[in-house]
């Protein structure tokens, strides 16, 4: 089969789409038949070098993917050959290669000691087939077109999680999310507007802004412009927001505790521009505010903001679609922030 490979860490000229051995499948595992996969700022960590993850070369990218069932191992029951399926990628397992792992349904899979992901810590799916244990699958409805159930799962599932989970939104609230343009930060300007919150947005151009507003933004601001912290004490007349939605790290840290009310909530998945910022202690303890972390999500969890994706309630944006030989046209696109929303791509025998 022809995958996407990284053959060493570094920049995208390690990135090559060419032969790789064909997956085998196991006891527990279901054989998929690609059809759509997407790309995730994960994705350019784990090309870049993420510390502490061992990976070996070389190595098949990716998190996100949908396609039809070709396989099922001995002891999967769930599928059967020709099913429509997508990936949740997060893995709760002793398998650090996936095979024959599941993803067991406790009371939170992702604070288990032994928690990863498919694709950052293990082999990914960016190939034409991908071997993953049947856990790790959810049935994909007919009506749903293959970029969207390939893009949707790790930034809906991410995105629902932070804000309804962890952050416990409620209706009336007000909440800021950064970086509105990318996967997580249009799912969860969604999500915040489901929920009947007033939405805040910031991206980096009037454009993103305005599809920020058609995905439910209520307040757009330009963090080039303009003081992101200023804007939201002069449009909530200085009260603050409810909630900060944050995956930049230290580049908006400070300024997000800043653009927080009092007892507010400042909920976090990532960090992009740095994961150390000045920590601001004297701010949140007089504040009384809380610094939640928030990693992917339970399956149960992911099956929640799923289910609103497959209704059309919630909808990933797609920015582009590539075959998978264009991989490192796709991760320049996210490097650069170039567009809105999600980067599909799309194994070149599919096209």
């Amino acid at each position: 089969m022809k995958a996407v490979q990284l053959t060493g860490h570094g920049d995208r000229d390690v990135i090559e789409y060419d032969e790789f051995p064909d997956p085998e499948v196991g006891r527990d595992e279901v054989l998929v038949d690609v059809k759509a996969a997407a790309l995730n700022h994960l994705d350019i960590w784990t090309r870049r070098g993420l510390p502490g993850i061992d990976l070996s070369f070389p190595h098949i990218p990716g998190s996100d993917m949908a396609g039809t069932v070709a396989e099922v191992g001995t002891d999967v029951t769930r599928f059967e050959p020709g099913d429509r399926v997508a990936l949740i990628a997060g893995v709760a397992g002793d398998d650090a290669e996936g095979s024959g792992a599941s993803f067991p349904r406790r009371d939170d899979p992702t604070l288990a000691p032994d928690f990863h992901i498919i694709g950052e810590h293990s082999r990914g799916v960016h190939a034409e087939y991908a071997a993953v244990p049947a856990a790790n699958l959810v049935p994909v409805p007919d009506h749903v077109d293959w970029e969207v159930a390939g893009s949707a799962s790790l930034v809906f599932q991410t995105a629902w999680r932070m804000l309804i989970h962890r952050a416990e939104l409620r209706a009336g609230e007000r909440v800021l999310v950064h970086g509105a343009s990318g996967g997580v930060g249009h799912a969860a300007v969604q999500i915040a507007d489901y929920a009947g919150c007033e939405v805040f947005a910031t991206a980096s151009s009037e454009e993103k802004l305005a599809y920020a507003a058609d995905c439910g933004a209520d307040h757009g601001i330009n963090y080039e412009e303009s003081d992101f912290a200023r804007d939201v004490h002069d449009l909530t007349d200085g009260r603050g927001v409810d909630v900060v939605v944050d995956h930049i790290g230290e580049a908006t840290y400070d300024d997000s505790l800043k653009s927080l009310r009092k007892g507010g909530r400042f909920v976090t998945c990532g960090a992009t521009t740095g994961p150390n910022p000045d920590a601001a202690l004297n701010r949140i303890f007089w504040n009384q505010l809380e610094v939640i972390g928030s990693t992917m999500a339970t399956p149960e969890q992911a099956e929640e903001a799923l289910e609103l994706v497959w209704e059309g309630v919630l909808e990933p944006r797609i920015r582009a679609t590539l075959p998978m030989s264009e991989s490192a046209r796709a991760h320049e696109m996210i490097e650069n922030r170039e567009g809105f929303g999600k980067v599909v791509v799309i194994p070149d025998s599919e096209l």
